[in-house]
């Protein structure tokens, strides 16, 4: 029941207006304190960025932080496996990135 009240449903690339298939909700339960990773004895400004959702960080915590089977992980986030999946991949790319390139790594709402 705790579980439930801190869920975040977060809405991705949603705009009034926009044509074609509706979006869906995912559900999120990561509020992360921390928003912002560098390398450290880099001044920010001399550095790239790269942007990871919320719903890419809490498919990387589920998958690997807790040890979720994939199918577990989409019902959690109430997402199919093949999107789960394209999440974990795009979220798995993003944080390589960021650690093999030298680049900060920004967690956005949505």
């Amino acid at each position: 029941m705790a579980e439930r009240s801190r869920a975040r449903i977060i809405m991705r690339n949603c705009r009034r207006g926009r044509r074609g298939r509706p979006c869906l909700r995912r559900r999120t339960t990561i509020d992360p304190n921390v928003t912002f990773f560098k390398p450290k004895g880099i001044s920010l400004s001399d550095l790239a960025v790269i942007e990871l959702s919320l719903e890419e960080l809490e498919a990387l915590r589920l998958k690997h932080v807790l040890g979720m089977d994939q199918n577990e992980c989409a019902l959690k986030m109430k997402t199919s496996q093949s999107t789960f999946q394209r999440i974990l991949a795009s979220a798995m790319k993003k944080a390589s990135s960021a650690l093999a390139e030298g680049k900060a790594l920004k967690i956005i709402q949505g």
